[in-house]
């Protein structure tokens, strides 16, 4: 790429991150005229075809992103959500494993960076299933992205919610309390894990960690307020 595609891109990329499509659209329409071979302008035009409900323009232009680079995996999740929303859930999944299985063949070791990246992707992905209450596909999301990042602790939680939702409460509650054995002031999971035996009607329980919250942060407000319900016990349940 020369210096003026490089300028061209800096500046398609400033207004597309800014959200102001009006004006990358243009650019990056001008350097596919120059026959840039960037994944990145691809990647940029087919978000824009999807916001403006183009569809089949988006899914074209995302997967020639993926040709030039198959790895490319903000291209693969723009294509599997666009895919999803259209109801072809296993192509959806099937887009981004490939991209994955790519980029490992790719690398050939691990990279913190890389991996962290991935996970996020999986994160998103389990977002989009979750919000079509797909949750076993959900749960194999971030069962990767588990695997993948340095945040245990907050995909730990994120899953906990994800059996909940799936009928698995003591699925749920063992990862929770093993999570707060490892971690005795994360005060989230203690919250989580409060709330998820008050649905269950444990409400002794429940109590038990709220109260443990109050221990280290005496004017918690979210403790104080479950404690309160529980104590009143005119609320049967409280959203996770």
């Amino acid at each position: 790429m020369n210096s003026l595609q490089d300028d061209m891109l800096s500046e398609a990329r400033g207004y597309f991150i800014n959200g102001n499509y009006k004006m990358a659209e243009p650019i990056l329409n001008q350097m596919l005229l120059q026959n840039t071979r960037n994944p990145e302008v691809y990647q940029m035009l087919a978000t824009i075809f999807y916001d403006k409900g183009q569809f089949s323009k988006a899914i074209k232009t995302f997967r020639r992103a993926l040709e030039i680079d198959p790895t490319y995996t903000d291209a693969s999740v723009g294509l599997s959500i666009i895919l999803n929303d259209l109801g072809k859930y296993d192509e959806g999944k099937q887009v981004f494993l490939d991209a994955q299985s790519q980029l490992d063949k790719k690398s050939g070791k691990q990279d913190p960076f890389v991996d962290e990246k991935l996970a996020s992707k999986h994160e998103e992905l389990a977002d989009l299933y979750y919000q079509y209450k797909r949750y076993n596909e959900a749960l194999e999301q971030l069962l990767k992205a588990q695997k993948l990042s340095s945040r245990k602790a907050e995909i730990t939680m994120r899953i906990s919610e994800v059996n909940v939702q799936l009928g698995q409460t003591d699925r749920a509650i063992k990862d929770l309390k093993a999570l707060i054995r490892e971690y005795p002031h994360l005060i989230p999971a203690r919250l989580k894990l409060g709330a998820i035996y008050y649905n269950s009607n444990n409400i002794a329980e429940a109590t038990e960690q709220w109260e443990n919250i109050l221990i280290r942060d005496p004017q918690h407000p979210e403790a104080l307020r479950y404690l309160k319900m529980a104590q009143a016990a005119g609320i049967t349940s409280i959203d996770l």
